[in-house]
């Protein structure tokens, strides 16, 4: 089994690949809902809903988000009568924050929704929500407070950036079978998600670090910055925020108290050697994810990494495996 943390669209990528190479019913999500939001009087969690369309093979590859070939005649129809349409959500979109709105209402907790919504869709991964308790990032700029989704699509990340909190993570639980997913692991994989808004948020949930400190398998991260810059988005702005490097060596920091193995582009070679220098196992690999194939090869990569002999050549690349001379009949 295969535990991630994930988030953004650089974790819906990175799971885009894992979902080739190995079966999804050995890979278990745990999914930020910092940036969850209620739009238009829904509950919209927009990284669920990403790892969702993923797995159901329903996500947008052109936007990254979404669902592919959708519509906007209701968000143009709400423009019509004067209600705000900067956080653009489709037709057959609005029907998953429609159920999901319902079940809620319903006394559901967002972890049982989230299952209802997976099962109707034919996903066989398990996601799972980071918490059922409401946690909201919050960016701290010059013109006050923003949610994550106002800071990042309404305005376009442009203001510059105080500091990031997390409200009400302090008072939360990790979700139903969050804990266990990552102590029990085979491996646990850290994507490359933006360290700050995406994994920050899973992490300040009380009880997560400390699991993964005590994961049976080892921790391996994939760092969204290549050289002094964050492969998209703006987690450099939040790592320095939180002063933090924008580097490969700003990730590692970001995680040094339960990291194992920390996985970075080969353009990081040089600054590689330095973090093992200081007692870091760092692995250099292509992690630019443009293609299908590109993705499937960094998550075959990032597994062997952090799992070794763990997984069968058969399991991991979808090819039977070699018979070794000794099992030769």
């Amino acid at each position: 089994m295969i535990c991630v943390l994930t988030g953004g669209t650089g974790g819906a990528k990175f799971v885009d690949g894992l979902r080739q190479v190995i079966p999804p019913e050995e890979i278990t999500l745990i999914v930020n809902t910092g940036d969850d939001l209620l739009w238009w009087g829904l509950y919209v969690s927009p990284d669920i809903d990403s790892i969702t369309y993923v797995l159901s093979g329903l996500l947008s590859r052109e936007r990254g988000w979404g669902v592919k070939g959708d519509t906007f005649l209701c968000l143009q129809a709400m423009g019509q009568l004067g209600e705000p349409t900067w956080f653009h959500t489709g037709d057959r979109d609005l029907a998953v924050h429609l159920l999901r709105s319902r079940l809620l209402a319903e006394g559901k907790t967002l972890s049982e929704a989230t299952s209802t919504i997976c099962d109707k869709l034919g996903v066989k991964a398990r996601i799972l929500p980071m918490s059922d308790s409401r946690v909201e990032t919050r960016v701290d700029t010059p013109s006050g407070e923003l949610s994550f989704e106002e800071y990042f699509v309404q305005r376009w990340y442009q203001d510059p950036v105080h500091s990031v909190r997390f409200a009400g993570a302090s008072d939360a639980e990790p979700a139903p079978g969050v804990i266990e997913a990552i102590v029990s692991a085979d491996a646990v994989l850290v994507a490359p998600s933006n360290p700050i808004t995406s994994i920050g948020p899973i992490l300040a949930v009380p009880g997560v670090r400390e699991a993964l400190r005590r994961a049976r398998g080892k921790v391996a991260a994939v760092s969204p910055i290549i050289g002094n810059a964050p492969v998209a988005g703006p987690a450099g702005i939040l790592m320095a925020a939180h002063g933090l490097p924008c580097s490969i060596a700003g990730v590692a920091k970001a995680y040094e108290d339960f990291l194992d193995v920390l996985i970075c582009d080969t353009k990081d070679a040089r600054a590689a050697e330095a973090l093992r220098a200081n007692g870091l196992r760092v692995e250099c690999a292509q992690t630019i994810m443009r293609s299908v194939e590109d993705k499937a090869a960094l998550a075959r990569t990032v597994l062997s990494f952090a799992v070794g002999g763990l997984l069968s050549e058969e399991r991991v690349s979808g090819r039977p495996a070699a018979r070794a001379a000794s099992d030769q009949p």
